[in-house]
């Protein structure tokens, strides 16, 4: 059964097409109001510079007319172009700044108009639809249509007036989208980007997520680093320092001698157990030997705080989307038993076309934020450096929901 969504003609979605038109519609009026102010600007410094003058208001008014235009670009969800010249010639000779003219006159002409346009048949529905309500309270030469084209004299004209209306609403369902597109035309027509500038855009992109990436490999390498030096690197410096001193206490007190290299064993236990910890935080053998769903149920398994696993991963992703979803969920948790005061959460996994995702819920006090220090950071450089993307929602008592979005082919 198709949804209701689904269905372009279905009255429903008819009147959110309307309305969503006439809300675009009103907020184009803004910037068409705008270009009218530029457009007599512009116009003056003509003027001007036909006096001879006007030639040194000329950059202000085109940075007038940018302005304008990247109010429009906003609203079109078009990028910013390249700042504009100082010098008059040079910024006229831009491609860019003439297409920002040209659509300058246009919105501040057709753009204003089709905005007028659609709050007038707003007005005139709502004035002929609610006539029968107020015509009597009005003297006889008010009581008329929006249009005025008749009077009304009995409660006859006063009902086809609320039924034009009607007709009317109908009319502006139907032609509101129209309308919108329209006005919203030259904007995207003129105000787009230049070619080339999704490619750089994209490039630039990569750029960050390759230094991202290479940030989080060298933080990976520094917290190993730590790990073996703080950790393993002492335990072996005291197992041999412990096998000295047995050694030299083996002839003079051999009881000694057996304590101290039972202490050696356990020191040399420890650096092994702390190893082997190193190793799984590098690839933990459970992504290898068994799933990444497998992997986040030891993960909660091992959380003092109660996880819920919700897991629905079909086939197996790249082994490096699966260590960083790993590492996102080990992190958040982390976090979670540390700082949320919560006392459950929930771990949902997804696999959705070409991609991962990775949700981690708690019940805590929420206030999370990267500028804490709570690792939040590294989960973001992690995940962007695998070209994905995260999302972190905290208020303030909670709950806290952190979203991370991987590519399956990275």
């Amino acid at each position: 059964m198709a949804t209701e969504d689904a269905r372009p003609w279905h009255p429903v979605v008819r009147a959110r097409a309307a309305l969503d038109a006439l809300e675009r519609l009103v907020v184009g009026m803004g910037t068409s109001v705008l270009a009218v102010a530029a457009s007599l600007w512009m116009l003056g410094t003509a003027v001007l510079c036909v006096a001879g003058v006007g030639i040194l208001v000329v950059p202000a008014g085109l940075r007038l007319v940018r302005t304008v235009a990247d109010r429009e670009r906003t609203r079109l969800e078009v990028l910013r172009p390249e700042p504009v010249p100082r010098n008059p010639r040079a910024a006229l000779a831009q491609a860019s700044v003439r297409r920002e003219l040209g659509w300058l006159v246009c919105h501040s002409t057709l753009g204003l108009l089709l905005s007028l346009t659609a709050l007038t048949l707003a007005v005139d529905v709502m004035h002929d639809a609610s006539f029968p309500v107020w015509w009597w309270f009005v003297s006889p030469g008010d009581a008329t249509p929006a249009q005025g084209f008749f009077t009304a004299t009995d409660w006859g004209d006063a009902f086809a007036v609320c039924l034009f209306g009607v007709a009317t609403l109908v009319v502006s369902v139907l032609v509101m989208p129209l309308l919108a597109r329209v006005q919203e035309w030259p904007g995207l027509r003129l105000l787009a980007p230049a070619r080339g500038t999704d490619l750089a855009l994209r490039v630039a992109e990569l750029t960050a997520t390759r230094a991202a990436a290479l940030d989080a490999h060298a933080v990976e390498l520094r917290r190993i680093e730590r790990s073996l030096h703080d950790g393993t690197q002492n335990r072996l410096v005291a197992v041999n320092v412990l096998l000295g001193a047995a050694k030299r206490a083996l002839t003079r007190d051999p009881a000694a001698a057996e304590e101290i290299l039972e202490r050696a064993q356990d020191a040399g236990e420890q650096a092994l157990a702390e190893l082997r910890a190193v190793v799984r935080s590098i690839l933990p053998p459970v992504l290898t030997e068994r799933s990444l769903p497998d992997a986040l149920t030891a993960l909660a398994a091992d959380c003092p705080v109660t996880c819920r696993i919700d897991a629905d991963l079909p086939g197996r992703p790249a082994v490096s989307v699966q260590v960083t979803a790993y590492f996102v969920v080990a992190e958040a948790l982390t976090n979670v038993a540390k700082h949320s005061g919560a006392s459950t959460a929930t771990i949902r996994l997804r696999g959705e076309r070409d991609r991962v995702h990775v949700e981690v819920t708690d019940d805590g006090r929420g206030g999370a934020h990267e500028d804490t220090g709570s690792g939040l950071t590294g989960i973001r450089r992690r995940v962007e450096a695998h070209d994905g993307s995260f999302a972190l929602a905290s208020p303030a008592g909670g709950p806290t929901t952190l979203r991370v979005s991987l590519p399956c082919g990275s």
